[in-house]
């Protein structure tokens, strides 16, 4: 497959010349890169950072209150959940009382968050009114990855291994109700990694990646059985996951290079691979404007879905050095990016990026 870069040349330079030529913070720079690259018709426009100037440590995972208008953000190494206006992005609180959370669940229909926690206080249950904690889902130490799937209502919580204290050789992923906090059944994976999964709406799989065999584990839903294993091609540690059901479309992060594979989902195969931004921690499918946003160090990386077989890389829109999870809120055509300081300091910022429309509008099916 032919894949073209040409594109993106103008955004690097731009980005380049706005981060090199002020010294003030990453999203100031990416602001002036952003708004430029705009007239030359980028995916994103840069639209507003929220400061978080005392944060320290490492962000992980977004939800989002749409009627209500929040958005939230796990705080991992400062074991905090922060609340946003999902329209200014005005930082509107920070509930405390986590160890290390990482994954959210927001329930509209009771107004509840499901926060996942590594720490001894297990996955936690908070009152998205009150922002009390009311409860925890007991289960393997060490709860991290969350994938909820609306198919049937249920959540799937990766637990143990090298999140445990003390640290496991086995990673169990756990079947949760939500709503009532039952544990369904749990599957457990032979290595001390396992990381994001996707579930199908229309269909009977879940796919996880399991990150420490560097393969693709495809379970059945009603029986938790694995029923197939899938080894990556071309690249280790895959992580974080996306899925496009409609066209059986599988896009897989990896860590050992950071990559991007583009798989098919009936047989595990390699169809495309695009380098991805160094500790990309979040790989989203943006189904309306057929792309795949891959959210790491310094850059979103944007590749345009032309059809289900063919992809190109379209744009790297500037960001920050820790830029690394973000969310797709596509009723309000908004993608947040989350840039955690890290080791660096204290400083973390919130960016708020407009969607713009483009690119292929249909698909051509399989």
């Amino acid at each position: 497959m032919r894949l073209r870069i040409s594109a993106i040349a103008s955004l690097t330079m731009l980005a380049a010349a706005a981060l090199c030529a002020t010294v003030l913070p990453a999203a100031h720079a990416a602001t002036s890169a952003a708004d430029a690259a705009g007239v030359a018709g980028a995916p994103l426009r840069l639209v507003g950072s929220t400061a978080l100037p005392d944060y320290k440590g490492d962000f992980d995972h977004f939800a989002a209150d749409i009627a209500g208008g929040r958005l939230f953000l796990a705080g991992e190494d400062g074991g905090t959940l922060e609340v946003f206006d999902l329209a200014t992005c005005k930082h509107l609180r920070t509930v405390k009382g986590f160890d290390q959370p990482h994954a959210i669940l927001y329930l509209p229909d009771l107004n509840r968050l499901i926060v996942t926690d590594s720490g001894a206080g297990m996955t936690r249950i908070v009152d998205a009114a009150s922002y009390r904690i009311t409860g925890s889902i007991p289960l393997t130490v060490g709860a991290d990855s969350m994938r909820y799937d609306p198919s049937r209502r249920h959540m799937y919580i990766v637990t143990g291994g090298k999140n445990a204290e003390p640290k496991m050789r086995q990673t169990v992923v756990s079947e949760v109700d939500p709503r009532t906090g039952r544990r369904v059944g749990d599957m457990t994976f032979d290595t001390d990694f396992t990381e994001a999964m996707a579930a199908e709406q229309h269909g009977h799989r879940l796919f996880v990646n399991v990150t420490g065999k560097s393969t693709l584990a495809v379970v059945d839903k009603a029986t938790r059985n694995v029923i197939a294993r899938w080894p990556i091609e071309g690249a280790e540690l895959n992580a974080p996951i996306a899925y496009d059901e409609a066209h059986q479309r599988l896009f897989v992060g990896t860590r050992k290079p950071f990559k991007l594979l583009v798989l098919d989902a009936t047989n595990g195969k390699t169809l495309a691979s695009f380098d991805a931004p160094q500790r990309t921690n979040e790989v989203i499918f943006d189904a309306v404007n057929h792309r795949i946003y891959l959210a790491g160090d310094d850059y979103l990386g944007v590749i345009q879905q032309k059809d289900a077989d063919h992809y190109e890389e379209i744009a790297r829109v500037p960001t920050a050095k820790g830029a690394k999870t973000a969310i797709l809120v596509s009723a309000r055509k908004r993608l947040y990016v989350a840039v955690s300081p890290g080791d660096a300091g204290s400083g973390g910022q919130l960016l708020r990026f407009d969607v713009l429309p483009g690119g292929v509008k249909t698909l051509a099916g399989k």
